[in-house]
């Protein structure tokens, strides 16, 4: 809530937020890290939502899901960019399952194609079922799980690396790595 009463949903802030600091930075200064200035950053918010930087942080705070980071007096985005930046993320070698929650037709292509970043630097997986029914929900009511053999993918040469506690990356699986997971 601002400072003037007026409720706002942190999912649409957020979503600007996302839009902003992953896709269109829209005149903000972003260096190679996908960081800006925090300042900055709430001065576009106020644009269009009144709110102050205790609700930017409890955005960025507030959530299970890390998709921001503040550093002093700098934020970015965690993930999911079509901008060009450089984000350091932790390959993670032990891993030996991850999801991916989708579409029923984007299932049947990924099955035979492999799961693509789509427009985005990386592919985003799931480590757990439900995590990645979450994620599918947000395009269908009835989302199609599929899992990835991270250990036999590996093997192959294909890295994962650990963005949050709920993402991980990589940069391509192909479709032999990838199964249907029927759902009880």
């Amino acid at each position: 809530m601002s400072a003037k009463g007026k409720k706002f949903s942190r999912t649409r802030v957020s979503r600007y937020m996302s839009y902003l600091l992953r896709h269109n930075p829209e005149n903000l200064r972003m260096d190679k890290h996908g960081f800006v200035d925090l300042n900055e950053l709430l001065d576009k918010i106020r644009k269009r939502f009144d709110v102050d930087e205790s609700f930017i942080r409890e955005i960025v705070y507030g959530s299970g899901k890390r998709r921001f980071e503040i550093f002093g007096d700098r934020i970015r985005a965690l993930y999911g960019h079509t901008l060009p930046v450089d984000i350091k993320f932790e390959e993670d070698e032990t891993i030996e399952k991850l999801y991916h929650g989708t579409t029923a037709d984007a299932a049947s292509k990924i099955l035979k194609v492999g799961l693509k970043p789509m427009g985005r630097r990386w592919v985003h997986l799931s480590p757990t079922v439900k995590i990645a029914r979450e994620v599918g929900l947000r395009r269908t009511g009835y989302p199609v799980i599929l899992e990835v053999d991270a250990r036999a993918a590996r093997k192959s040469g294909i890295r994962f690396y650990k963005a949050t506690d709920t993402v991980y990356l990589c940069d391509y699986v192909p479709p032999e790595y990838i199964r249907y997971v029927r759902l009880r």
